[in-house]
């Protein structure tokens, strides 16, 4: 991604001299946040009604479960009932004030792209209680008032799928997230007590409470195409996709811990249309030689290869300082994505094309 970049605040547009990173962003307030990108030369937001909804999703699970993570510190403890209104209301007031401010922002940004490129596109909404006062009646007004959206807008360049150097590296290094259920800011910041432990090569990294069963990644939602007869798998070699007693896609169900993400529940339903046998439950690392095929998903990239994971050969010597005091297993994959993966990339893809939500709609 280059340096041009834009963020939206209260009826501000700021460039890139003045618009921080998107990391720095999320780090600096609290919020419930998604990120989605432009598709087709900039003419499409992908799966962007999704998006919102789960962005709705987050900003109701954090009220209700962790509003410290939502709101300023020093107002997660102030008693005020903005969800007491129907939901279909709240929801329309946080769907305005999103695409209000994308309506603000997008002109901007698209006026000064370059052709070719497309819009990494993040929007974070954080509760803002100072804005209220007390005795106020809550109604659509106020509820808009209770929070604060920022639309941070940069360039990104896609990756192309199925080349070697965008293959992922992935290495197990953490314990699951608290409240996964919802995509917030905060985690943003701890993760990065994670980043000691990444062994140089490793482009992401996988989280388990256990060093046996994976979670997700600390970006992304984890796939592995598992063979449920080793025998079998040897002389099929994954060759009939629709065989259904071969093999079965798993990823960790959202009741383990983690993020409901965009793409992973497009991979659910791309399996159940295709007949691609899915099972959620967390892939076993002890099981990992019933393991043909791995992928992540995330809302950038959407679907990536995996050509090796690492783990440690003792899970306690994840309380070491650095990950050169750890001794790493590791699991490797052909170098092109399988057939499984590639046959579920260009389902998603297909999809991208069909729920491409028009930036005309917005701008």
């Amino acid at each position: 991604m280059t340096a041009c970049r834009f963020l939206f605040t209260n009826g501000v547009v700021l460039r890139a001299a003045d618009a921080p990173p998107v990391a720095t962003l999320l780090e600096t307030h609290p919020g419930a946040y998604t990120t989605t990108r432009t598709h087709n030369n900039a003419s499409c937001l992908l799966f962007w009604e999704r998006h919102v909804q789960r962005l709705v999703n987050s900003i109701k699970i954090l009220y209700n479960s962790k509003p410290e993570l939502l709101f300023k510190s020093n107002e997660s403890r102030v008693p005020f009932s903005l969800l007491s209104t129907q939901t279909s209301v709240w929801e329309s007031v946080i769907r305005s004030l999103v695409n209000d401010s994308m309506n603000n922002v997008l002109p901007v940004a698209l006026k000064e792209r370059n052709g070719g490129e497309e819009l990494a596109i993040t929007t974070l909404v954080s509760g803002n209680l100072g804005k209220l006062s007390e005795n106020e009646s809550v109604d659509e007004e106020r509820i808009s008032r209770a929070f604060d959206v920022y639309v941070h807008v940069g360039i990104y360049v896609p990756s192309m799928f199925g080349i070697r150097e965008n293959c992922a590296h992935l290495a197990m290094v953490g314990r699951g997230r608290d409240v996964a259920e919802a995509k917030y800011s905060d985690w943003v910041r701890q993760r990065k007590s994670l980043e000691k432990l990444r062994p140089p090569l490793a482009t992401e990294l996988l989280l388990s409470n256990d060093g046996d069963q994976i979670f997700e990644g600390s970006v992304t939602n984890f796939f592995v195409v598992c063979c449920k007869d080793k025998n079998e798998a040897k002389e099929k070699h994954l060759d009939d996709y629709k065989n259904m007693y071969s093999f079965e896609v798993q990823t960790a169900p959202i009741s383990d811990g983690v993020l409901p993400g965009v793409v992973r529940q497009l991979v659910i339903e791309v399996c159940s249309n295709k007949g691609i046998p899915l099972r959620e439950v967390a892939p076993s690392w002890s099981k990992r030689e019933m393991w043909e095929e791995a992928f992540i998903t995330s809302s950038l990239r959407l679907l990536q290869h995996v050509e090796t994971i690492q783990a440690p050969s003792s899970w306690e010597s994840l309380d070491s300082k650095t990950w050169k005091e750890i001794s790493w297993v590791e699991k490797q994959f052909q170098e092109c994505p399988g057939m499984i993966t590639t046959a579920i990339q260009k389902e998603i893809m297909d999809k991208a094309s069909i729920e491409g939500y028009p930036v005309s709609n917005l701008v």
